[in-house]
């Protein structure tokens, strides 16, 4: 006579972390016990035997090792009921510490990086091995802002990822360019779609490079009078069209509208202010609006070095000005012994009280 289900003992939650035995398999279990298949895949019936002791089934199935079916799937139940256990979630854990640990290290970066930039100061140094007594600025200042914040100290230098530490030179490099756009598009918006005017100036710098300078003049919303410095271009000639395309190029990259330009300030080289070929004639055929101006300061110093030439004395001083700073600079001895004759000067007239001294005064200049 079949025993009801009701009498049947129901299976317990280790029957759904068992390791789905065959219903074939012998009554034996891998952990030696007979009739372990009873509380995992049939279901148990032998009531009469409970309570025989230490022969009792459920004692049995039980078990007294730690790695018993019945105590790992336990414990399989308890971690199901843990939901802070759940690979997912233990994977977001990681992957939000991953995140905030990156960000704060980049962070770490940009502020090292915007810090040397504003302060003039070089980021690359000679030695930056780990060994190096002075690794340059930028990985000083670094170590610096670890020393003060440990949270900082966790995910820079040494204790960041390979692939991801953010202080190789390209990383700066990009921070920079990131740091230039985010400006220049600020400048963008603040223009809009107003007037304004170009100021261009072209020179080598110490690397040899033919550079043109753009700087942006325009009337903000509060019509205040601004002047921003825009870019930095390299360009292979200075030849009038060539300096022309350049500007248009930046420009229209920015989305300015080139018909809006009132104005166009450059120094006196023919190439600049040439009437049929120069720059200004080059904008001005595209945007008629756009006058030209002389710049100012080019002005007054043709007219200084005009002057100078008509007054003798004047001429005179200018003359033996530039042999003297040729004299000096061509030597370390002169420099020494002018610096050595000006700080004793210097000493001699505060002594005798025709000097104050302060903070910033009587400060040793460069020629």
């Amino acid at each position: 006579m079949a025993v009801s289900a009701a009498r049947r003992l129901g299976l317990d939650p280790p029957e759904f972390f068992s390791e789905g035995e065959d219903e074939d398999a012998e009554e034996e279990e891998p952990n030696g016990h007979p009739g372990q298949r009873a509380f995992t895949v049939d279901g148990f019936r032998n009531w009469k035997k409970v309570r025989n002791g230490m022969r009792c089934p459920l004692l049995n199935h039980v078990g007294k090792d730690p790695n018993s079916s019945h105590k790992l799937c336990e414990q399989a139940c308890e971690d199901l009921l843990n939901q802070a256990q759940h690979m997912p979630h233990v994977i977001m854990r990681q992957t939000l510490q991953q995140i905030a640990d990156n960000r704060l290290r980049l962070k770490a970066s940009i502020d090292a990086v915007l810090y040397l930039v504003f302060q003039g100061c070089a980021m690359r140094g000679h030695d930056e091995k780990r060994g190096s007594v002075n690794r340059g600025d930028f990985l000083e200042l670094v170590t610096l802002l670890s020393s003060y914040d440990k949270n900082v100290a966790k995910v820079v230098l040494d204790n960041a990822p390979k692939n991801s530490s953010y202080i190789s030179s390209d990383s700066q490099k990009e921070i920079l360019q990131v740091v230039s756009e985010k400006v220049k598009w600020e400048i963008r918006e603040e223009i809009n779609n107003a007037n304004y005017c170009i100021i261009v100036d072209e020179a080598s710098d110490m690397s040899r490079k033919e550079q043109m300078a753009i700087v942006l003049r325009y009337v903000d919303n509060d019509g205040f009078v601004r002047e921003r410095f825009f870019s930095l271009v390299h360009v292979s000639d200075t030849l009038s069209m060539t300096l022309k395309n350049e500007i248009c190029s930046v420009l229209s990259h920015y989305d300015f509208d080139i018909r809006n330009i009132r104005g166009q300030g450059y120094d006196g080289a023919s190439n600049m202010r040439g009437e049929w070929n120069g720059l200004q004639a080059l904008i001005s055929r595209e945007c008629p609006y756009s006058y030209y101006i002389h710049g100012f300061a080019h002005r007054l110093q043709l007219a200084l070095v005009a002057a100078s030439k008509e007054v003798i004395p004047v001429y005179q001083f200018f003359s033996k000005l530039a042999s003297i700073v040729t004299f000096v600079l061509g030597s370390c001895k002169h420099s020494d012994e002018l610096r050595a004759t000006f700080a004793t000067e210097i000493a001699s007239l505060i002594e005798s009280n025709e000097l104050q001294t302060g903070t910033g005064l009587n400060q040793m200049m460069n020629l």
